[in-house]
C-alpha cells in the first residue's frame, strides 16, 4: 500500500476550487497545459539505419509521465512517425540517423503538420489540433552515453575516430600536410606525392616500400655489366 490515494481523479487538486482566485488560477493552468513546447523523449524505433536515404522518421516515448490532481502517475504511450532532424543543405548532408535508445528533444509544432509531412510542399493543416505531440519533430540527442565512433573538435586538433574502418570516396582526394599512418593504410587508385616519403616501423612490411611485390631497400638487379651499362629490372 502506498501513501497515494487510490483511484484516479481529474487535474484539480484539493484546494483548486475553494476560492474564486484558486478556481481562476486552475483554469489558466489548464489552458497553458495544453500548449506543447518541448518534451524529453526516447527513441523506440527508426525507419533508417545509416544507409544513403532521405531523412526518415522515429517512434518516441515521452519520458516525463503524467500526474493527476491526487498525485497518481500515468505512464506515457509511444508516439509514432515523427520526422527527425538531419544536418543537410541541398544534396550535402551529415548522415547520422538516430538509434533505438537515444534520448533527445521533441519540439512540438503549433499546427497539424501531417499534410506537409506527406506532400513536402506548402499545405493546409491536416486538422484543427493545436500543440499536439503528434506534430513534433525529434532532435537528438541529449543525456546519452560516451560515443565510440566520433568526430571530436578539440582546441588544437580534429579527431576522426572509428573502431573498425574509415572510408573516403571521391574522384580526387587531396591532403595538404604531413600524413602519418601508424596502423596501416589501404589506397585503391593512383597516388601522387609532392614531397618525400619516409617509412619506418616493424609491422607486416617493416617500414618497407614495396612495388608490385618488389621491396625498395633490399631488391637486387639481374644482368649486371661492369662499366657504364644499365642494370636489368629489379629481381623479386
Amino acid at each position: 500500500m502506498t501513501d497515494q490515494q487510490q483511484g484516479y481523479a481529474g487535474q484539480a487538486g484539493l484546494f483548486d476550487g475553494n476560492t474564486p482566485f484558486n478556481s481562476a488560477y486552475f483554469l489558466v493552468q489548464q489552458i497553458l497545459g495544453r500548449v506543447g513546447t518541448m518534451k524529453l523523449v526516447r527513441v523506440e524505433a527508426v525507419t533508417n539505419e545509416g544507409e544513403l536515404a532521405p531523412v526518415g522518421f522515429v517512434d518516441v516515448l515521452p519520458l516525463v509521465n503524467l500526474i493527476d490532481g491526487l498525485g497518481n502517475v500515468t505512464v506515457q504511450k509511444t508516439v509514432f512517425g515523427l520526422p527527425y532532424f538531419r544536418i543537410q543543405g541541398g544534396t550535402n548532408a551529415v548522415i547520422m540517423d538516430p538509434q533505438v535508445g537515444d534520448i533527445g528533444l521533441c519540439v512540438i509544432s503549433d499546427r497539424d503538420i501531417s499534410t506537409v509531412k506527406e506532400a513536402r510542399e506548402p499545405s493546409p493543416p491536416g486538422s484543427r489540433r493545436r500543440f499536439d505531440i503528434a506534430d513534433g519533430v525529434y532532435i537528438g540527442g541529449i543525456l546519452n552515453g560516451e560515443p565510440e565512433q566520433y568526430v571530436r573538435f578539440a582546441e588544437d586538433q580534429i579527431e576522426l575516430v572509428s573502431p573498425t574502418k574509415i572510408t573516403m570516396t571521391a574522384p580526387q582526394i587531396e591532403i595538404n600536410g604531413a600524413l602519418t599512418a601508424s596502423q596501416g593504410a589501404s589506397i585503391t587508385g593512383d597516388v601522387s606525392v609532392n614531397g618525400g616519403i619516409d617509412t619506418t616501423g616493424t609491422g607486416d612490411f617493416g617500414g618497407e616500400v614495396t612495388g608490385n611485390g618488389i621491396p625498395l631497400s633490399t631488391h637486387r638487379h639481374g644482368g649486371v655489366t661492369a662499366g657504364a651499362a644499365q642494370t636489368g629490372v629489379p629481381v623479386p
